[in-house]
């Protein structure tokens, strides 16, 4: 472990360690410190902006709670743009759709601690949807996994996969340490993957996404896509894979990396990968480091049938929106629910900011007799207390995780499978049975 007087600090982050700037600030930077200290930073960066996890009171309990009080009550306050991980429930709506009122006067604490360090209450696991995103070098400390992943990898920002309380300590004295990700020299990717198989659907890119990331776990992939994919036609454009007003909206290959990025964060723990041709850092020649593994996926028949149940069972909750639904997703299942009627709930989780810019999409779903809920995620919501036993979703960071965290049964597919599902409360799936492996090699 180095010593941490080796770290480099500018004369206002000694003040700060001093305790010139008051306690809260200095219980911030010796986290700060203390992490560059463990994973032998030089320095540390001014950051642009924040994104805490730590948000659900499923998650934090009174233990975590506590915690934020007491440093509110020492005076912390953010000096950066700081926003916040999804909530355990939607912040307006709680009451009709069936929150406990003791879980949601315990939410909305955490949420008053946040925001009298003032925190903006935007609760998204999806910011660069709804607020200006990093620019590609700037230096971020985001804490959610798929948004790291986003950040690294589409948008060419800079950010470790940071926990909550070492991000809150970026947002309060505004510096994160200079290792791993921030570096260039940590960016290269020691995974090359041949990909044979079309990306039609945002539930293809998870299903990838969760092939991969079981395999490289912590491994930076650079992805080579050899077969016709949702607008694979689309390349970066200056420093930045896709213009700012696409972000706002999304289309069909924004929604499928940021899938992607999420399956590989929740099933490996995969901050940054590459596609040849398409992300901002992939055209740099030698961004495939020269010990770099090969792997080759030609099918992923094996990854829907891992992440789900078998056809026919009864399905009493359709959920889409992990990570967050853009505009883009919202208008294609207004498009698919217009003049029906649903026999299982329906929750789209998105951004209050995204709920309101498609509310003539929302208006639709909603004359469905389906939910667009906003601020929370049915991962950090307490789903298991609202009597729901079986999940269909096209996401697969949900399908992965909902069956440790909530104790639901799970379908994963196609967005047009979990519709169907919806109105006729029935998963009519196929049936994982027995699938090939995909091929695969290394060298």
């Amino acid at each position: 472990m180095r010593d941490q007087h080796q770290i480099e600090l500018t004369t206002e982050e000694k003040g700060m360690l001093g305790g010139d700037q008051g306690p809260a600030v200095q219980r911030a930077i010796e986290i700060v410190v203390a992490l560059g200290t463990i994973y032998g930073a030089e320095s540390l960066v001014p950051v642009a902006s924040v994104q805490v996890a730590g948000v659900s009171y499923k998650n934090l309990g009174h233990a975590g709670l506590e915690f934020l009080c007491q440093w509110a009550a020492q005076g912390a306050r953010v000096r950066v743009p700081t926003t916040l991980n999804p909530a355990g429930m939607d912040l307006h709506r709680w009451r009709t759709l069936g929150f406990p009122e003791s879980f949601a006067r315990q939410q909305q604490a955490v949420l008053d601690a946040y925001a009298s360090m003032g925190i903006a209450l935007t609760c998204t696991c999806t910011p660069y949807l709804v607020s200006s995103p990093p620019e590609f070098g700037e230096h971020v400390a985001w804490s959610e996994s798929s948004a790291v992943s986003f950040a690294n990898s589409v948008l060419g920002a800079r950010t470790n996969r940071e926990g909550g309380p070492s991000a809150l300590a970026a947002a309060i004295c505004g510096r994160a340490a200079a290792y791993g990700l921030h570096l260039d020299r940590h960016r290269l990717a020691n995974y090359r993957v041949d990909v044979h198989c079309p990306l039609e659907q945002v539930s293809d890119w998870g299903a990838l996404g969760y092939l991969v990331g079981t395999r490289v776990r912590d491994g930076i992939p650079c992805f080579h896509l050899h077969a016709p994919s949702c607008s694979a036609s689309l390349r970066a454009e200056g420093s930045c894979l896709v213009p700012d007003p696409w972000l706002s909206t999304g289309d069909s290959l924004i929604d499928g990396l940021k899938t992607l990025g999420a399956a590989m964060a929740a099933t490996g723990a995969v901050a940054l990968y590459h596609i040849a041709g398409l992300t901002p850092e992939a055209s740099v020649a030698d961004m495939l480091a020269s010990d770099a593994q090969r792997l080759t996926i030609g099918d992923l028949a094996p990854g829907y049938a891992a992440l789900s149940a078998t056809s026919g069972l009864h399905v009493d909750l359709v959920t889409i929106g992990c990570p967050h639904a853009s505009a883009h997703e919202i208008a294609e299942i207004a498009h698919a629910t217009a003049g029906r009627h649903l026999r299982a709930a329906l929750w789209i989780t998105t951004a209050e900011q995204t709920r309101e810019r498609a509310s003539a999409d929302v208006e639709t779903i909603e004359r469905a007799g389906g939910h667009v809920i906003t601020d929370t995620c049915m991962l950090v919501a307490p789903v298991e207390q609202l009597g729901f036993r079986v999940m269909a979703t096209n996401s697969a960071k949900m399908a992965f995780y909902t069956p440790s965290h909530s104790g639901l049964q799970v379908c994963f597919g196609t967005l047009q499978q979990c519709i169907e599902a919806a109105c006729s409360g029935v998963w009519s799936g196929p049936s994982p049975g027995v699938a090939p492996a995909p091929r695969s090699s290394t060298g």
